[in-house]
């Protein structure tokens, strides 16, 4: 965007030199690319300086995300390109959108608008950030909440978020154990017909379970306490007649439970424990003569103390743009034997 030459311009500074100019920059200025986006202003840091350069129009609401990024920094957390896009989004929505580029890229994900504080969540490998208030709003749910039902579409971080949380807990000691678990319906009749054990029979439908942990954990630390028991991946079924205490239980493609499966894992609940359920009520792939657990417990416990409920909508899904934009030609033209 080409610089208006009638535009009021101004020139100011924010000091950084009480924080580590990586922490807020990132690497090779990721951060500080990231933040351009948005903004017409120039970056320019130099003798514990942060410079900047441009519209006085944006000066005020580029020094607040400044501000917040620091804080984050001298609090000893990682910032990263989401981290930023979060930050502009909030104080975008505090501030009631004054900044000169309102929109977002086309080359970003979905936008999120958060209010207030935007919530991060740290493990091991990298800092999740929530991209839309709806997933802030799931990240609340399960601070305040022992049990948590998420439902919405694929790709909306259902299931991404509940292990995040699960694996912050753990490694800050607030828990001593995640059990993570889903039905392994898919396999219906032909599951005895699988070669090997029934642990290699059952795995295929954990893998997304464990490509989530291996995402935010390395992976010889996750195999390690896998076998240590300290974190369980299991199918549905090991859950009968346990009590789970101290530890954050998943269950993932819940809609494929019956109502007696999903009382079952409801009850396994222990002392000081927290239970987070996610599916889509969209993909039951249970025989039509069974009603979704999920379903039914959703109605159920609406309005049970203790216990929230959070939709997720198609605009939570966070895809790359070219992706996004291969699902919308799928769904504009329909093939032959599509219905």
């Amino acid at each position: 965007m080409k610089n208006n030459p009638k535009e009021e311009r101004t020139d100011c500074s924010v000091s950084i030199e009480d924080v580590d100019p990586l922490c807020l920059l990132g690497p090779a200025d990721a951060n500080l690319n990231a933040l351009s986006r948005y903004y017409r202003t120039r970056f320019v840091c130099r003798g514990g300086q942060l410079i900047l350069s441009g519209p006085k129009s944006e000066e005020t609401e580029v020094q607040e995300v400044l501000v917040r990024l620091l804080d984050r920094c001298r609090r000893g957390e990682a910032v990263t390109p989401d981290l930023v896009d979060a930050e502009v989004s909030r104080v975008r929505r505090v501030s009631g959108g004054r900044g000169t580029r309102s929109e977002l890229p086309d080359n970003s994900v979905t936008s999120p608008h958060v209010p207030g504080e935007v919530r991060t969540l740290r493990t091991p490998r990298k800092v999740i950030v929530p991209k839309t208030r709806n997933q802030q709003d799931y990240l609340e749910a399960i601070r305040h909440n022992d049990v948590v039902l998420c439902i919405g579409p694929a790709g909306t971080g259902k299931t991404y978020l509940a292990v995040a949380a699960a694996l912050e807990s753990l490694v800050s000691g607030r828990s001593s154990r995640i059990v993570l678990t889903r039905p392994a319906v898919e396999a219906g009749e032909s599951l005895g017909y699988l070669p090997g054990t029934f642990k290699e029979k059952v795995d295929p439908y954990l893998r997304p379970l464990y490509d989530a942990l291996f995402d935010m954990m390395p992976m010889e630390r996750t195999k390690r306490l896998i076998e240590e028991e300290v974190i369980e991946v299991a199918p549905l079924a090991f859950m009968r007649g346990r009590t789970l205490s101290d530890a954050y239980i998943i269950l993932d493609e819940a809609q494929n439970t019956i109502p007696t499966q999903m009382r079952m894992f409801l009850t396994r609940l222990g002392w000081s424990s927290k239970a987070i359920v996610t599916g889509d009520v969209t993909q039951i792939d249970l025989a039509q003569t069974h009603v979704s657990g999920l379903v039914e417990a959703e109605e159920r416990l609406r309005g049970v103390p203790g216990i929230a409920i959070v939709h997720m909508t198609k605009a939570d899904v966070v895809r790359p743009p070219l992706v996004s934009r291969i699902i919308k030609a799928y769904e504009d033209r329909p093939g032959k034997n599509e219905g």
